[in-house]
């Protein structure tokens, strides 16, 4: 098994990833995990973590499973917003063929406010592609 492990371990968080570089080469055979960066996603900042100094081969492996993180992220947001249509159909059959009074006033305002934000935003978007070209 410890021959199959990468040499990094990305700790995803929110807006990027702790990054550990993996050790099995020890007495005890176990996995040690050094802690060697911070990276942030969204400005692509990579911090070395304490006072190390990262060598070109852990700039090069951040960079790449930033590039590769980047593109599952992109692939996300579009699959979320896919999903986000699946979710509205369902709820017009809801709305259409199960809701009780009762739920539909629980959920009517808010729902109504949602697609009125979501609506006027996508015309505005909508409305910038036009009149740019």
């Amino acid at each position: 098994m410890a021959s199959d492990l990468p040499k990094y371990y990305f700790r995803v968080r929110e807006n990027g990833a702790f990054v550990f570089r993996l050790d099995t080469e020890n007495r005890q055979r176990r996995i040690e995990m050094d802690q060697i960066a911070v990276l942030n996603m969204r400005n692509g900042e990579i911090k070395p973590h304490g006072d190390r100094t990262l060598s070109e081969a852990d700039i090069a492996a951040i960079k790449d499973w930033m590039r590769e993180r980047g593109r599952i992220l992109s692939h996300r947001d579009i699959d979320d917003i896919h999903r986000a249509v699946d979710y509205l159909n369902l709820t017009a059959h809801w709305v259409q063929s199960k809701a009780t009074d009762a739920q539909l006033d629980a959920v009517t305002d808010n729902l109504l406010l949602a697609m009125h934000d979501l609506r006027s935003a996508l015309v505005r978007r909508k409305s910038d592609q036009l009149t740019k070209g």
